[in-house]
């Protein structure tokens, strides 16, 4: 819970930050005519729109499981990096428009005024991505950690442009920067947009061996085989697990201990810390199916036989005996 308030002071103070870049840019955009510069601080609008969905994760995570969300809340975190990257794509197809617009009809560009504002910018997300830096893991913080990158190399380039245009008056320096800033966001959208859809889907994080995982269950001891086993993401730093492990015949009390024993090491090498882990021993399951809309328990296999005697009815029933 730590971690979680810190990230959101951190994420609180880079949304103010990035406003105040956001002001800057816009106001120098528009008194030097330069696209570069209007295309940045566009970037930076979704900068402002991107650090404050990552916030608003942040702070739902807090929130503890209840009747409807068994798991709580941390997946809100993978949809604000879903629609973040969205939006992405929203603003390159836009600056990608007016660039190709300008290409055919320059416009002319104040170029000091470009490198000034440019720098403050510079300036500005040097010092968030500094606090941004250690909460990578995230895939939300990386999303906005993506976001503010992406405006420093941006902001590099707008000052080049500037310095271009101060020195030579190549206006069409402003629109080609403008297609390769859209370049640049596009890059990190699609990565996002791919991490955040394998979530989603259940798949299997992108750290997790699957092979070394299945190695690591069973080399345990008395364990004899395994199934069934699914590994998916809660969030971008919790991992759940199940797994059926045939063991053989041994008592109550071991079995319990290979899966404590289970719990410790996954949790420790791969860093999963929800496990479920379904020990058989003399009815293993493996013959029965468990994909999606199958019954996972062998109702239609097994046949109970009694070889008791038969007990006698209830006053008052009328059933026969069987």
């Amino acid at each position: 819970m730590e971690q979680v308030n810190q990230r959101g002071a951190t994420l609180k103070t880079a949304l103010a930050l990035t406003f105040v870049i956001l002001v800057v840019e816009f106001a120098g955009g528009l008194v030097s005519h330069s696209l570069a510069l209007l295309s940045d601080a566009g970037h930076v609008l979704t900068d402002v729109f991107a650090l404050g969905l990552a916030w608003f994760a942040v702070e739902q995570s807090k929130r503890p499981a209840d009747q409807r969300r068994s798991y709580g809340y941390q997946r809100v975190s993978i949809l604000a990096a879903l629609v973040n990257s969205v939006s992405l794509v929203v603003i390159v197809i836009a600056i990608a428009f007016e660039a190709l617009r300008r290409l055919a009809s320059p416009e002319p560009v104040q170029g000091a005024v470009v490198i000034v504002t440019a720098l403050v910018a510079i300036a500005v997300n040097s010092f968030v991505i500094f606090g941004l830096r250690g909460e990578t893991k995230n895939v939300n913080m990386r999303a906005a950690f993506l976001h503010v990158a992406g405006d420093i190399g941006a902001s590099a380039g707008v000052v080049l442009a500037g310095v271009v245009i101060l020195l030579t008056g190549w206006l069409y320096i402003d629109p080609i920067l403008s297609l390769g800033i859209a370049a640049l966001i596009a890059v990190g959208a699609w990565r996002i947009v791919r991490e955040t859809v394998n979530l989603l889907l259940e798949g299997t994080p992108p750290d997790i061996d699957l092979s070394a995982l299945t190695n690591e269950i069973e080399g345990t001891d008395q364990v004899v085989s395994l199934h069934d086993l699914h590994v998916w993401a809660l969030s971008s730093d919790d991992m759940a697990l199940s797994v059926h492990v045939v063991v053989g015949d041994c008592p109550l009390g071991d079995a319990e201990h290979v899966v404590r024993d289970l719990e410790s090491r996954l949790c420790d090498r791969f860093a999963i810390g929800h496990t479920t882990i379904q020990v058989e021993s003399c009815h293993p399951c493996g013959e029965i199916h468990h994909g999606a809309g199958e019954h996972n328990h062998p109702h239609e296999h097994v046949t109970f036989t009694s070889v008791g005697p038969v007990p006698p009815r209830a006053a008052g029933s009328s059933e026969r005996p069987r």
